[in-house]
């Protein structure tokens, strides 16, 4: 069986614990609690017909009081970025994440989810903006934790992008 490290990545309070609670539990709460360091999950996945272990490791979020500790992403198969949708400084910090992660382990598949898409008249995040990082090459899949939208389908996605070739 294929085994991948995921590391969901960027700033407090985006959702990236809502997000796996969501994929890997199939549930939500409403209650916020920081991660402190680094959680990990598993889930068994088929990905185009093919079995998957994802390793999901939830890292705290990278903001003015603690930074990304780069070292968690040693072994990692593919990346998910988070951003906030209703808060577009989360985006802005997680395209600056991204350069920091890339300087320090090169560049790996990767998504960047935008959450909260339950919120979506409330987001911050234009349109325009969204259709610039396509072009720019960033797969964006819009995300909510809270009703469970395009959740499997990033993870999906990210365990496609990490398949090895068949030989």
């Amino acid at each position: 069986m294929i085994q991948k490290k995921v590391c969901l990545i960027g700033t407090s309070a985006v959702g990236k614990t809502s997000l796996i609670a969501r994929f890997v539990s199939s549930i939500f709460q409403d209650k916020y609690l920081t991660t402190v360091g680094v959680k990990i999950d598993k889930k068994n996945v088929v990905v185009e017909g093919r079995e998957m272990t994802l390793v999901i490791w939830d890292l705290a979020g990278d903001d003015d009081f603690q930074r990304l500790n780069l070292s968690y992403l040693r072994g990692s198969g593919g990346l998910l970025f988070v951003a906030d949708g209703t808060r577009q400084i989360t985006l802005d910090q997680v395209l600056e994440i991204q350069s920091r992660v890339v300087g320090a382990v090169g560049s790996l598949p990767c998504l960047l989810a935008l959450n909260k898409a339950d919120l979506k008249a409330c987001w911050e995040i234009a349109d325009e903006k969204i259709t610039d990082l396509r072009a720019a090459g960033w797969r964006v899949l819009s995300t909510s934790a809270k009703l469970g939208t395009g959740v499997e389908e990033a993870f999906g996605e990210l365990g496609r992008l990490m398949l090895p070739p068949i030989t």
